[in-house]
């Protein structure tokens, strides 16, 4: 098949375009290459044996050409930051996916199925259990409970703790653009793919791990943010208590579960989560990048916060398991190759501060009243 990749210059995209490669599919890439996930054109990882168009996926012309004899779409390109310009997460990552199924229903191109990349987000908080109001999905964290360094989350009945449960694809609370934009793509495409006959499938990504991933991205996760200070002398910064829970899984996993879901009919018209299978926290992520480094340092966390985040996320994944699928990498795993690849690239020093200033700058990063009060004035 011709297959044609949205985004295929970053990080997941780029695998991906390598394991198609290899199973003698055609490979066509469309990206904007934009930062600040891309600094200088074309990386030099993006395979050559597959062609290559520079545009956006909002860009009637371009993305028409683009899908020119296609049999297959892989739909990977998003934006995604946590900057307050509301509406360009809907502009790419919903517009941009309405307009792939509307050139392809007005042109009647026979692609034969679609792939869109969306995300954990798209869950926001994740499924919670409280022991006497029973299993919820709660609201996002608002201001005052994290000014007051409250992290955890609690029934907003009876104000008692809660346990988290591994968040199955039924769980639809986004509560960020990010979020929220990802949820719509993924109502976009397979609403309009049953309405149209063009199978399609959702794949709702966990925290990817792996080479390749963009270190002057500042939006990325725990893993690139530990590597990339450990690897230019710096502490990290661990935000709120440490304590918030994640499922981390490596990008080779995450192919496998591409490929998957190309081959497999049974996958049509479907969301999957593509997780690790295991929660880990934050600290645990610090403390593994630590000894890669053999980083004799004390690991404390801060305190700061980034407004918006989740405070737990650990999705299900027995969904894609039914499949035959599962995780072969361990967060080990997927911190060892991110170590390995800065090595090769080089990052300067100054990658780190110009990450932390670009989430200080838009605001997003806070330090809680609790923190605040302690700081001595000079």
């Amino acid at each position: 098949m011709t297959i044609l990749i949205t985004g295929g210059a970053g990080f997941i995209g780029s695998h991906t375009a390598d394991a198609l490669l290899a199973t003698g599919h055609a490979v066509r890439i469309l990206d904007s290459l934009e930062p600040p996930v891309h600094q200088s054109g074309w990386p030099a990882y993006v395979p050559r044996n597959a062609e290559k168009v520079q545009g956006s996926v909002t860009d009637r012309k371009v993305l028409a050409e683009a899908l020119n004899g296609v049999d297959a779409v892989y739909h990977f390109a998003a934006y995604q930051d946590y900057l307050q310009d509301f509406s360009r997460f809907f502009s790419v990552n919903a517009v941009g996916t309405a307009l792939l199924y509307e050139l392809i229903v007005e042109n009647h191109l026979p692609v034969r199925k679609i792939i869109v990349a969306s995300s954990q987000a798209a869950a926001g908080e994740g499924l919670y259990q409280c022991p006497q109001h029973g299993r919820f999905c709660p609201d996002m964290r608002m201001a005052a409970q994290l000014e007051a360094a409250a992290w955890d989350l609690v029934c907003p009945t009876c104000q008692g703790g809660l346990r988290l449960l591994p968040t199955p694809e039924s769980a639809c609370n986004a509560q960020n653009s990010y979020g929220l934009s990802k949820l719509t793509q993924e109502r976009i495409a397979i609403q309009l793919g049953q309405r149209y006959g063009i199978p399609s499938v959702a794949l709702r990504y966990s925290i990817v791990l792996g080479p390749r991933q963009a270190f002057s991205n500042p939006y990325s996760g725990a893993c690139r943010a530990f590597c990339l200070s450990f690897h230019c002398g710096q502490r990290p910064t661990i935000y709120e208590d440490g304590l918030q829970l994640r499922d981390f899984v490596h990008v080779k996993d995450v192919v496998a579960a591409n490929l998957l879901v190309l081959a497999d009919d049974r996958s049509d018209y479907e969301v999957f989560n593509v997780g690790g299978g295991r929660a880990h926290t934050v600290l645990e992520m610090a403390h593994t990048v630590a000894a890669l480094y053999t980083a004799d340092v004390e690991l404390e966390p801060s305190g700061i916060y980034r407004f918006g985040d989740t405070r737990h996320a650990v999705s299900s994944i027995e969904k894609l398991r039914a499949l035959g699928w599962t995780p072969r990498k361990t967060m080990y795993d997927g911190a060892s190759s991110y170590r390995e690849w800065l090595r090769e690239c080089k990052p300067p020093r100054s990658a780190v501060d110009s990450a932390r200033g670009a989430l200080k700058n838009s605001g997003i990063l806070k330090v809680p009243f609790s923190s605040r009060h302690r700081i001595p004035h000079k």
